[in-house]
């Protein structure tokens, strides 16, 4: 399906490549040069020093996977009819090739997700920065068969197979979107879930960000918060979920504003660009935040315990909670953290 052999080229594939329209494929071109370009920008830009996860292999291998596609893209388009080990390839299967990258990427939110949450759930009281030779083995592993297993389904579920050839039987010159229900999804909960609980914590979020301060520390700028120490097990909870939240739209408000616009509007983006880099540090950032929150009392204070999120800094949230790992403040009620 992906390829058709010399001795089998018809005439219907040779009417797609002299009529498809040279302008959408292009496009398809600019856009995935954009995307993976903010990939790498992403992956670059992000701290160094983080702690291996199954998410960050998996974002490395989106980047190299878009840029695969990218590639292919390009050498059918610039050569528009060429044979390669036999097989032929013409702009028919640029759509193509989209095509089952959309339908594998709009597929795999979901066990990403899963077993992402899984990951921090188990191994974010560690205090060990290097995982051990089998942990990262075992990432590669993960995110190899949620690969393949993508790419089975779709090239291999008889119900998707017959979609694919019918659309490209009936509209060789079109190539529909597809769009993802799994993300719509999951952008929905994340909108649902971050909003309820801003609600619910709004009095304290208002409070703490009233009571700020910009210092200087270490000569760097610092933000200087003042807390009330409480004991009591409910209470810590209700204090760690405001200080979460205030971290995470510290650095992810724009993005999540984006999300409630997107939905608002009802706008259906691609499944090739709906999963990206910065989508998934987003997400990434969300499932980090809920670990934390679920496994609070777990979580050892040590310098490395906070090399866990590439763009998000959660020590905010634990100091100085948690009085029998942590020294005593400077100033009574009040907290620095640098930014």
């Amino acid at each position: 399906m992906a390829a058709m052999l010399c001795e089998n080229c018809s005439g219907q594939y040779h009417y797609t490549q002299v009529n498809q329209p040279p302008e959408a494929s292009c496009m398809l071109l600019l856009i995935l040069l954009g995307k993976v370009s903010l990939d790498f920008f992403m992956l670059q830009v992000q701290q160094k020093n983080v702690k291996a996860s199954f998410m960050g292999y998996f974002c490395v291998s989106l980047a190299l996977l878009d840029f695969t596609l990218l590639m292919s893209i390009f050498f059918i388009f610039y050569f528009e009819d060429f044979a390669l080990w036999g097989v032929r390839f013409t702009k028919y299967h640029i759509c193509l090739f989209t095509q089952i990258i959309s339908l594998t990427y709009g597929i795999l939110h979901y066990p990403v997700y899963l077993v992402a949450g899984l990951d921090y759930y188990m191994t974010i009281a560690q205090t060990s920065q290097s995982p051990k030779r089998s942990q990262r083995l075992l990432y590669i592993f993960a995110v190899v068969v949620i690969w393949l297993s993508g790419f089975f389904c779709i090239l291999k579920v008889p119900a998707i197979y017959e979609e694919l050839e019918i659309q490209n039987r009936f509209s060789p010159y079109q190539c529909p979107p597809y769009a993802s229900m799994q993300s719509y999804s999951v952008s929905c909960a994340m909108v649902l879930l971050i909003g309820t609980a801003l609600v619910a914590c709004w009095k304290e979020v208002t409070t703490m960000l009233l009571s700020v301060r910009v210092v200087s520390f270490a000569s760097q700028p610092a933000l200087m918060f003042s807390y009330v120490s409480n004991n009591n097990s409910t209470c810590f909870k209700w204090q760690l979920l405001t200080r979460l939240l205030i971290c995470f739209l510290g650095t992810w408000a724009p993005f999540l504003l984006l999300q409630i616009i997107i939905l608002f509007l009802g706008a259906r983006i691609p499944a090739y660009m709906e999963m990206n880099v910065p989508w998934l540090y987003f997400i990434n950032s969300f499932l980090i935040a809920v670990a934390y929150w679920c496994r609070c009392h777990d979580v050892v204070l040590t310098e490395e315990m906070w090399s866990t999120d590439p763009f998000v800094s959660w020590k905010f949230c634990f100091m100085p909670f948690n009085n029998e790992n942590t020294e005593p403040a400077d100033k009574p009620g009040t907290v620095i953290v640098i930014c």
